[in-house]
């Protein structure tokens, strides 16, 4: 399992830059206007074989009133419960702060390993300036400048040692491990409780470490396989009005945990912009989805049409990806509970359904054929032959072209449609190369 890197510190540090940097992407652009999708401020890394995940705590803000300390207090209390290293990112050009000596000390009572990181050491000249820092009782300070690189790799090197190392379990990778998320209140611990029903006696827990994420082993009704919880989960959170801002980071765990997402939608409230980023959340991890509306029960007034309405709804706001169940539940009624575990064991199956050669040549070149990508400068792309990869961990496929550059997204979204219209990969992400022949 990966390990989570918090970076805490207060704004203008470049926590963005440094979180770019470790996640080699652009995304993070700075200083956006706050409360865009939040989807950006979470990211995978890989450093000599090791994967992990980013997370910049101060981008889950959501539009706070707060009094601006409390703020930054807050992202440092979520990073020591929910990461396994906390970056705690100082600025070399500004020296220390009132706030650094106030995140220091939360700091220095955790258990969980911290390095100090002052950044913006962009010249040599800089490096002097890093001794202050030991006044922050947290040990040497690592020099880095997070624009240009400058000692971004022993820091990388020295993170490694902080991980724990990835724990073996007793559990039995065959079986299929679904995690239920969503907001708070949306009813997740309910349909857990209602999977479990009152025969405590067939569910054991298999602990990870603490912090990691707890199986539930569920054996009954002919089904086998692990609900996925995270030990963040359990914990019921100190103050109810962080709930709102916890769950997408406490989602982070289960989902990377597990096979197949059930996401939890309140049909009282509908699809809220707390769901789009667990939503993807779901996608850049590539789980399986099922989409779960709760509460479906207290709608009042129902007319015949309504689940028609929203389903079309949810999957507008969900696409591109719109392939996926939803299903209608009350879990205090207990209704269609048993559907929504029927229909993950479904969505696991298809994420593993493979499609002979022969089979997917017969059906999809006729189509090319007849549908051909669009030509670019006159050049005509001719694709020749598809297969499915063995072995991958999600559906994938491969076709053979002339010109693959060619190409365009467009045109693999008509091909994926193409596939999924003919054969069951409902609910499971899928990948579309075009390589040269």
């Amino acid at each position: 399992m990966g390990n989570i890197v918090a970076i805490v510190g207060r704004p203008n540090v470049g926590k963005s830059t440094l979180f770019n940097r470790l996640t080699k992407s652009r995304r993070a652009i700075v200083n956006e206007e706050a409360g865009t999708t939040r989807d950006r401020q979470y990211g995978k890394s890989e450093w000599d074989g090791r994967e992990f995940s980013v997370i910049d705590t101060g981008g889950w803000v959501v539009n706070s009133t707060d009094i601006f300390e409390d703020e930054i207090k807050r992202h440092v209390v979520l990073a020591i419960e929910e990461a396994d290293l906390i970056l705690f990112l100082v600025d070399i050009q500004n020296g220390i702060t009132d706030y650094d000596m106030e995140v220091a000390q939360i700091l220095r009572r955790t258990t969980k390993p911290v390095i100090l990181v002052s950044n913006k050491a962009d010249t040599h000249e800089w490096q002097f300036n890093a001794a202050e820092f030991y006044k922050l009782g947290l040990g040497e300070p690592f020099v880095i400048s997070a624009i240009n690189g400058l000692g971004t790799g022993d820091l990388l090197d020295h993170m490694l040692t902080k991980f724990n190392s990835d724990y073996t379990e007793d559990i039995d990778e065959n079986l299929p491990r679904f995690a239920v998320v969503g907001r708070p209140n949306a009813g997740k611990s309910s349909i857990v409780n209602a999977f479990m029903g009152e025969e405590r006696t067939i569910v054991t827990d298999v602990a990870g470490t603490t912090r990691d994420a707890i199986y539930t082993h569920f054996n009954k009704f002919g089904h086998d396989f692990y609900l996925v919880d995270t030990a963040g989960i359990r914990k019921k959170a100190k103050v109810s009005e962080d709930l709102e801002y916890y769950s997408v980071v406490r989602s982070i765990r289960a989902i990377e945990n597990s096979d197949v997402c059930i996401l939890m939608i309140d049909a009282t409230r509908g699809l809220e912009s707390q769901d789009l980023n667990i939503f993807s959340l779901i996608q850049k991890n590539k789980k399986g989805l099922v989409v779960c509306v709760n509460k479906w029960d207290l709608i009042e007034n129902k007319e015949a049409n309504d689940i028609k309405k929203m389903e079309a709804a949810i999957r507008e706001r969900l696409a591109p990806f719109v392939d996926f169940p939803i299903i209608f539940t009350s879990a205090t009624t207990k209704q269609r509970i048993l559907k929504v575990v029927d229909t993950a064991v479904e969505v696991y199956a298809n994420k593993f359904r493979k499609i002979p050669t022969a089979k997917i040549n017969e059906y999809l070149l006729p189509l090319i054929e007849n549908y051909p990508p669009p030509a670019i400068k006159g050049k005509y792309v001719k694709i020749k032959y598809i297969t499915q990869l063995p072995n991958t961990y999600i559906p994938t496929f491969v076709f053979f072209a002339n010109l693959p550059q060619y190409v365009k997204e467009p045109y693999k979204r008509f091909l994926e449609n193409k596939i999924r219209a003919k054969y069951e990969f409902t609910g499971t992400p899928m990948q579309l190369f075009i390589r040269q022949k």
